[in-house]
């Protein structure tokens, strides 16, 4: 007689399914912790972060409500608008992009009156004139979305939730930009990188957004399939900091 085997009841099944998930870099948080060393370099995966991708025209009609959103749309490479991480810790300065929407100037600055009037939290990274990265925490995933698919409404343009495309390694510490130089072709002094800047490059070999959201704190945002790779990168990339350096 062939064996049986139970099936889960519907009471059996956790009703929040949340607390099932597992993410890309899970199997690594130990070798993380163990792998920084506090006050130098510390090296951590930021979790479920939400992510929707957008394909917009900023000065079109409906660039204009997602702005609303997000709390504006950056307006050239490198920027970054809306509050997001940076909202303990503002930047100086503050600029409108052409279109009005209270982007970033390029320079890390924001425009505070823009992002008032957006979702808390949230921010918008340039991926090019018309493409976008709307990041924000995990507890926004249920309104952020479905905000901005209703301001695109029937207007040209797309709206894609990519939260399980991509994770979040959040590096940090005084030693963070010189672990990056190690695989990173761009240059990260601060007066070309500084905090707010978030650029598509590689590191070690992987296709990444890079974003600064402090001076010393960086997110590194790969493809959840290469999520095991970098971290591995990172963290071999790190070893030399675990010792203290010869006199």
């Amino acid at each position: 007689m062939a064996d049986t085997q139970q099936l889960d009841t519907p009471q059996d099944i956790p009703r929040d399914l949340h607390g099932l998930r597992r993410s890309p870099a899970s199997l690594l948080h130990e070798a993380f912790v163990a792998g920084s060393t506090a006050g130098v370099v510390e090296l951590s995966e930021v979790e479920f972060l939400t992510m929707a991708g957008v394909r917009v025209d900023p000065g079109s009609a409906e660039g204009q409500r997602i702005a609303a959103v997000t709390g504006g749309l950056p307006s050239r490479c490198g920027d970054v608008a809306g509050d997001g991480v940076l909202e303990a810790e503002p930047r100086n300065g503050a600029g409108t992009g052409s279109n009005g929407t209270g982007t970033g100037t390029g320079t890390g600055s924001i425009d505070s009156t823009a992002t008032s009037s957006g979702l808390a939290n949230t921010s918008a990274l340039w991926l090019g004139p018309t493409e976008f990265l709307v990041v924000a925490p995990p507890e926004a995933h249920e309104t952020l979305v479905p905000s901005l698919v209703e301001a695109l409404a029937d207007g040209q343009g797309q709206v894609v939730d990519l939260s399980a495309n991509r994770t979040t390694f959040e590096l940090t510490g005084p030693r963070a930009r010189a672990v990056l130089e190690k695989g990173c072709s761009l240059d990260l002094h601060p007066r070309i990188h500084p905090a707010g800047t978030a650029l598509s490059t590689e590191v070690g070999g992987i296709p990444v957004i890079l974003w600064k959201t402090a001076e010393s704190t960086y997110r590194i945002l790969p493809r959840a399939s290469f999520a095991t790779f970098l971290g591995h990168w990172l963290l071999d990339a790190m070893r030399e900091y675990a010792s203290p350096e010869v006199p």
